[in-house]
């Protein structure tokens, strides 16, 4: 660290009158203070971060008279050796790089702490054992891990058994045989190695681990295909509240507005789930061709994703039975918590990787294989789920969900829309007549938010294949709403974002009037000069046109002659 570096930080510290989650500042004037290690260990599990040694958060930061330096950096080093006689301070200690800065006429000494490998958290202090000694940073204080989080951090890269554990005096009585007929069905359709050999139903339900050894039911037999899981484990529901504000319990006014706690097998608890979160949202609705279509203000798809993820890869141990997947609806927002932090070497960077990581195996594999209503199986297991996600939010002009981990809890927010995705609405259909296709709208929307877009960033944030976003770009340019500027790259029409109305007649409806009147069949080129329309722009609508029978080509599409006639 720089002198400069040091002097911005403690500005900051100055400014907000406090320590916060980066930064710890000691006095330790002629001793190194015992709490330092708890920094230490709070540091080394969170993110990270600095220890302030010299500095006075009293007195404004100011560095502190006579400040035994060599003596507290001595105690520091020696409290963190190993080897011989010597007994570390932290078990499963951080690495950390220390040196002496100049500031303000003084020296300090700054430790910059590393978080430790996930594979070897918690760290700890050893005098006070695990359960007492281990902490975690938040904003400005050492906060003692609850038991929750150390067994997390134990078991991070361990893949968890409890979902093939035997439910105490559960037996296949307990299963919904509908569930059970429709697995068992599939399984024999996709030629399972499961059923081979053996016509013997419990042999079937022993090797998909529905049940154990024993004839009990497994955790995951019950949660995935139980008549009623909640007999035995009456806390694994998804709990929907909606809450009259921005906050839980906000003052003068109703804790919330509704709550749906939603039971049964995983399948039937994520589907009443969406519905009720559906039932609380706004729905817009936009004709599109000749219908009319509904839009929720957050696509079903996100909603059904980030419930269905929740409940499949929240913990099931017997620390967290005792906890609900919970769904809160706010004014602004829906948040999508569950219990256990993320497994298997997964983190906030690398979450749409597209790398499947399941702590839960036996159930994720057994809900994947379950068809618990006409939308199928709520997971897929491959990973894909999270760049869903994104991908239809930024499609719909929506900020990109937001992902919260914390030791022993998962979140997903979701902004609400609101009026956001009515103005859009209302601005599509004032700058064009015609109906566009998913992609088109989402192209469109993306470039009236960046002002200028490319085919690789319109790939990146949307998704859509490169080659589905020329087409978009190119029926977009035909229509007069976007300019090429350079190889695949538009913008807007004009800079301000102001755009041209296109006629109040649709490409498909300028086709048919053309030909209506004509006296003899058309070629395209024809039709494009007597429209005013981009070639591009008409061939896509002539194509539903042929498909659908209002239009009769006079020759194959490979023909250079083919013309069209109307009906």
């Amino acid at each position: 660290m720089t002198p400069e570096e040091l002097e911005r930080i403690v500005k900051r510290l100055r400014r907000q009158g406090c320590d916060d989650a980066q930064v710890e500042v000691k006095a330790c004037r002629d001793a190194l203070s015992k709490d330092v290690w708890e920094s230490v260990s709070a540091f080394g599990n969170t993110r990270g971060g600095i220890i302030i040694l010299g500095l006075e958060e009293n007195e404004g930061f100011r560095p502190v008279p006579g400040f035994k330096l060599n003596r507290v950096r001595d105690q520091f080093v020696s409290g963190l050796e190993e080897g011989g006689n010597a007994k570390p301070k932290i078990r499963n200690m951080p690495q950390y790089d220390l040196e002496r800065i100049d500031f303000e006429g003084a020296q300090v000494l700054v430790i910059e702490i590393s978080e430790v490998e996930a594979r070897f958290k918690p760290c700890y202090l050893r005098d006070r054992g695990l359960s007492n000694g281990a902490f975690k940073r938040v904003d400005d204080k050492d906060i003692k891990l609850s038991p929750t989080e150390i067994f997390e951090l134990q078991h991070l890269f361990e893949p968890s058994p409890a979902d093939r554990e035997a439910v105490k005096d559960s037996s296949v009585e307990d299963l919904d045989q509908m569930l059970v007929d429709r697995l068992l069905t599939r399984e024999k359709e996709r030629g399972s190695r499961a059923l081979r050999g053996t016509d013997d139903r419990s042999v079937h339900l022993k090797r998909l681990n529905v049940t154990t050894a024993s004839g009990a039911l497994s955790l995951a037999g019950l949660m995935g295909l139980g008549a009623y899981p909640q007999e035995y484990f009456p806390k694994l529901v998804v709990d929907v509240t909606v809450h009259p504000g921005i906050e839980k319990s906000e003052p003068e006014g109703p804790r919330f507005l509704d709550r749906i706690i939603c039971e049964g097998p995983i399948g039937e608890a994520v589907d009443e789930a969406v519905i009720a979160v559906s039932r609380n949202l706004r729905t817009y609705s936009y004709i599109e061709g000749s219908g009319r279509h509904d839009e929720l203000e957050i696509p079903r798809d996100v909603l059904r994703e980030a419930i269905a993820n929740a409940v499949i890869h929240r913990e099931y141990s017997s620390f967290f039975v005792g906890q609900s997947v919970s769904v809160d609806i706010f004014a602004d927002r829906i948040e999508v918590t569950n219990p256990g932090g993320l497994w298997g070497g997964k983190t906030l960077e690398t979450l749409g990787d597209g790398q499947s990581r399941c702590r839960n195996s036996s159930l994720m594999q057994l809900v994947s294989r379950t068809e618990y209503s006409a939308e199928g199986a709520p997971v897929e297991g491959q990973g894909s789920g999270v760049r869903l996600m994104i991908r239809e939010m930024q499609s719909h002009a929506l900020d990109e969900p937001r992902f919260e981990a914390g030791i022993d809890f998962f979140k997903v927010v979701l902004q609400r829309g609101g009026a956001e995705i009515a103005s859009n609405r209302e601005w599509m259909d004032n700058v064009t007549a015609r109906p566009m296709s998913s992609a088109e709208r989402a192209v469109l929307l993306e470039a009236r938010r960046e002002k200028q877009v490319s085919v690789r960033k319109l790939h990146q944030r949307l998704g859509y294949d490169s080659d589905e976003i020329r087409l978009a770009l190119g029926a977009l340019e035909g229509d007069g709403l976007l300019k090429k500027v350079s190889k695949d790259k538009y913008e807007l029409f004009r800079d301000d974002g102001e755009l041209p109305k296109t006629p109040k007649v649709s490409a498909r409806e300028a086709i048919i009037d053309v030909l209506e009147n004509a006296e003899s069949p058309m070629s395209m080129r024809e039709i494009a000069e007597m429209t005013g329309r981009k070639i591009a722009t008409l061939r896509a609508q002539m194509a539903h046109l042929v498909s659908e029978g209002l239009v009769v080509p006079t020759a194959s599409s490979t023909d250079t002659s083919r013309k069209y006639v109307i009906k």
